[in-house]
Parts: structure tokens; sequence; C-alpha cells
């Protein structure tokens, strides 16, 4: 077997794999902590699925009935885009499947990250790929990794698996399964695409003549009220359009509707509406395979609404995502595993390290259709400090969508208030250890939920 040359690159406190907004969000904690931190990247830009997998609105930092969650730092990057004219805020969301949703613009959303990450200075290391790790007893020693520099080696006392895909979490040999226990199968994948110069006004008249195709399951009475009151439109539907056009042949995509969401750009649209069934998000033909149907199905929408839905005849194809959209993958088996039970019981943590009201959200992996378990209108659930810890590596911490949740819990976890809620809480404990010179298991709660409460995290009541 061929030799490859390897060369060491340094020595960091935390070494974070994966630049999302989960990522991102461990970084800004443990480097405001004081921590030597390297964050490392696929891409050229950070925000993962926000700004990569093309997802937007950011939904939702609060609960059905309407109080907020999410704070901390995940917040302060929202304030920071609402002062640069990049987002809204948190509006209603038109839906009605949340109280509210957070518009961006992606492109500011990428600055506003950095920005956010540099003055806590963190190291950022861009186009650069885990290939492998070494162990030290129950300990990662490094990682390696691939960029323009070849092949490079780098130490850390901790590690955060912020890959989305549990990248570390695989390559240490922690165990784990993949999608839906009973056949392995994952939500689909999506590819998003943004469509603008859409005429909102007239897109606006038409939805208020014919709330029939407009979703009618989830909201009957106060429709156009609702419609006057958001800020952006956040909607699903064309029923009858819809089926029309997949009659005729004209679209091919297993799904039962539209999904589309305003951005901060009035007239531009996220639509969340493509479906790949089959494919295995880890297997990386089949995930080659998704980016060209995927594609495919983004050109059918486009045309099904130049063709039939009113407002987007002069619109344009803006751009599709620079990545399919991954909702499910592996899952570790950590400390603890959230099941569906806990989060709509509300079962309470003697260590929560985040909580979140998002409903659990299954996109299913057969067919057409969502599957929806919402909490009641005031509820929450909490995500214990033990679900980011693993039995068999003590100096690695998870953070992000694959944290330790089965099939269901992590449909409401994945979402990416809660995964930057997660992932502040990640960083938070790495540079909690660095400082106390432990363990991340050994770090004493109290001090954990004292420093995240002194960074703006709500931790329930």
């Amino acid at each position: 077997m061929k030799q490859f040359q390897t060369k060491y690159i340094g020595e960091y406190d935390v070494v974070i794999a994966g630049g999302g907004v989960s990522g991102s969000h461990a970084a800004i904690a443990a480097g405001r902590q004081g921590a030597k931190v390297l964050l490392i990247e696929q891409f050229g830009f950070l925000g993962g699925s926000l700004t990569a997998m093309g997802v937007g609105p950011m939904m939702s930092f609060h609960n059905r009935a309407g109080k907020q969650l999410v704070f901390g730092s995940p917040n302060e990057m929202v304030n920071r885009l609402i002062q640069k004219g990049a987002s809204p805020g948190h509006i209603l969301d038109g839906t009605g499947y949340c109280s509210t949703v957070t518009p961006f613009d992606a492109e500011m959303l990428k600055i506003v990250l950095e920005d956010m990450i540099l003055e806590a200075g963190v190291d950022i290391l861009y186009h650069t790929r885990l290939i492998d790790i070494s162990k030290k007893g129950k300990n990662i020693n490094s990682v390696f990794i691939h960029n323009r520099g070849g092949i490079q080696e780098v130490k850390a006392k901790f590690f955060i698996d912020a890959s989305g895909d549990s990248e570390l979490v695989k390559l240490a040999g922690v165990p784990f399964s993949v999608g839906r226990s009973e056949d392995g199968k994952s939500q689909p994948l999506t590819m998003n695409v943004k469509i603008g110069n859409v005429n909102s006004r007239v897109l606006r008249e038409y939805m208020a003549k014919n709330w029939d195709q407009f979703d009618d399951k989830i909201r009957n009475d106060d429709k156009e009220k609702v419609l006057n009151r958001t800020a952006r439109i956040s909607l699903w539907g064309f029923y009858d359009l819809w089926e029309k056009a997949k009659a005729k042949g004209e679209v091919t995509v297993p799904r039962d509707n539209v999904l589309f969401f305003e951005t901060n750009t009035e007239g531009e649209f996220i639509f969340n509406t493509s479906r790949i069934l089959g494919m295995d998000p880890t297997n990386p033909f089949d995930l080659s395979k998704a980016e060209t149907m995927g594609r495919k199905q983004c050109l059918e929408i486009y045309q099904f609404l130049k063709k039939y839905a009113p407002g987007f005849e002069n619109s344009t194809i803006v751009s599709t995502a620079p990545h399919i959209g991954i909702r499910e993958s592996r899952h570790p088996f950590a400390s603890y595993v959230l099941s569906s039970e806990d989060l709509v019981t509300e079962r309470k943590f003697d260590h929560p390290i985040a909580v979140g009201g998002y409903p659990i959200d299954i996109h299913s992996p057969d067919g057409q259709t969502t599957e929806s378990v919402h909490l009641r209108a005031e509820g929450l659930y909490y995500i214990p400090v033990e679900s980011l810890l693993v039995n068999e590596i003590d100096n690695l911490i998870l953070a992000g969508r694959a944290i330790g949740a089965d099939h269901h819990a992590s449909a409401a976890i994945r979402v990416t208030p809660i995964a930057m809620a997660i992932g502040q809480g990640a960083g938070t404990l790495a540079g909690l250890a660095v400082s106390n010179n432990t363990l991340p298991m050994k770090v004493e709660y109290a001090k954990l939920a004292i420093q995240l409460k002194e960074n703006g995290v709500y931790l329930g009541e």
C-alpha cells in the first residue's frame, strides 16, 4: 500500500469538525472562553444547511405558543443580521406549523458567522475534509485532514463532532445506527431551489381568493388575517394545480404539496419541495445520484410555477443549493439517546444543555407524506448533556443534529435554531473542560449551567 506523507500542523485545545451553524456556535462559545480553537469546514464558507444546503427560514426559536426558547449566541447572530438589513427577525409563520420563522440573507449569514468566529479568536480551515484519526486509549489524540496542503495532522485536547453525519464518531469507532431502526431508511433528501423576481402582491391576492389550496389542514379560520400580518410569505399548497401537473406528467416529484418560504428579499422564495427517496446519505454514489435527481426535480418545480402559479410568470431561478439537503443519516449511540417519548412528555433531565419546541417532523422515507407530532402549545423539551457524550471516547463531544437521538427525536432537534443551541452548549462544555483541565464528562454541571445562563441560554423553568 502506498504511504502518504503527512505534515503535522500544530495542536489546539479544541478541534471542531464541521462549520455548519452548530459547529460555528460551538466554536464561538469555546473561543469566547479563551480556548484555542480550530474549526474545520469542507466548503469555503460557514453556515452548513442554511448556506450550503439552501435551507431557509430558520424555524423555530419559539414554541407553538410563541414563547422564545432559543437565545444566546444564535439570537445574537439574528440580531446582527437584523442590524445589517439581512433579516426581518422572528416573524409570524404563515403556515401555522410553528409560531415563528426567521428569514435571512444567506450571503450575509456567511459574513456574520465569520465575524463572530474571528472575533472569538478561532482559526478557520476551509476546503478541508477529515480522513482519519489517531487514538490513545479512550481519547482521540489527533485527526488527519486533507486539503490543498496535502494530508495534515492536528492534535487537540478535545474534539467536537459537528459534521452532521457523525464523521468523527465513525472514525473513532463509536457505535451508531443509520436512519430508522426497523429498516435503516433515512428521511428523504431535498435539493432546495431559490426562485426570484416573484410578484408577491399577485401571489398574495391569489392566495386570498383560493384558501382551499393552501395549508387548510392546519389553519382554517384566520388565514386572511394571518396573511395580512406576515412580513414574508410562508406556506404550502397549490394542491389542485400540483396534482394537475402531476397527472400530465409535468411533475414527477414524490410529494403531495409545494412548500415555499419568502427570504429576507421580498419576491425571492426558497422551495423546500423536491424529494429524493431510497438514497443512503452515507453512500457517496447515492449522494451523487441524489444531487443530479434533485436538480432535475428543481427544474420541474420551477417550470410548474412559471406555467401555473400566479405571480411567477416572470420569475427566475436564483440558485439550486451547492449541496443536497440531508435531514438524517447516522445516529450515534451516545451516553443517553433521546426518544420521541422524552420529547412529547417533556421529560425534565438533571443536566439540560438546551431546550426546543419544534415538533417531530418526519418526511416519510417511503413516499409523499410528512408525519408530524406537535407538543402542546406551551410545551418544550430538554436536551441533556449526556446526549452530547459517548461512552467509548472521553474527549469527544457531539453537536448539531447528530447527537444521541433516535429517528423520531432527531426529526425534531435537527432544525437549525435547536442545532445552534446544542452547538453553543457543546462549545461551552469544551471550553470549561479546557479551563478546568478535566474531561467533559467530569465538568461540574452547576458550572456549565451558570456559564450557559450568563451567555444568555435558556434552560427551561
